[in-house]
């Protein structure tokens, strides 16, 4: 990669939400199972990433040349007996970018951040066969199961999940 990937914290969105929304709309007509079907339509993205940032989810993007080129969430367990545990949601990578190590990048600061927030276990999910998987296992999850028919993807097809945890220690 040409350029440096910097790894930040945003503390509000509003600066950054047509480009959140950007990112979004990008990653899910590339396929990506997070949650969205495309077509997705920019007041939709709007209205999610308002909702996003909140005391118990930290949200962090990857920029180049200070644009934004991914994200991650680490969402804090607030119950009474998760406050050991958070969990890892919405990695994406823009399209363009993949293959860069950015999505690499994110995690480990969520895990960093995690730690310092006293997680010792994260847990996250994603489609089977996506590619995140080798990531997700490369660098320390490990499986813990798999529920069938779980997403729907854009054709109207059902795929599992997979669940992965980390204890990060």
């Amino acid at each position: 990669m040409d350029s440096v990937v910097k790894i930040e914290q945003l503390n509000s969105i509003q600066e950054h939400i047509d480009e959140l929304s950007e990112l979004l709309i990008q990653v899910v007509e590339d396929g990506a199972s997070i949650g969205f079907l495309p077509p997705l339509n920019f007041s939709e993205t709007i209205r999610y990433w308002e909702n996003v940032i909140n005391p118990e989810v930290i949200l962090f993007v990857a920029k180049i040349n200070n644009q934004i080129v991914g994200s991650v969430q680490l969402h804090l367990c607030t119950k009474e007996n998760g406050g050991h545990r958070a969990e890892i949601a919405k990695l994406m990578t823009h399209p363009n970018y993949r293959r860069n190590g950015i999505g690499r990048s994110l995690m480990q600061k969520a895990e960093e951040r995690a730690k310092q927030e006293g997680r010792s276990l994260l847990v996250l999910d994603t489609r089977e066969g996506d590619p995140s998987n080798f990531l997700y296992t490369s660098i320390g999850f490990i499986e813990a199961g798999r529920i069938p028919n779980y997403a729907k993807s854009a054709s109207g097809e059902l795929h599992a999940t997979i669940y992965y945890y980390k204890y990060n220690i």
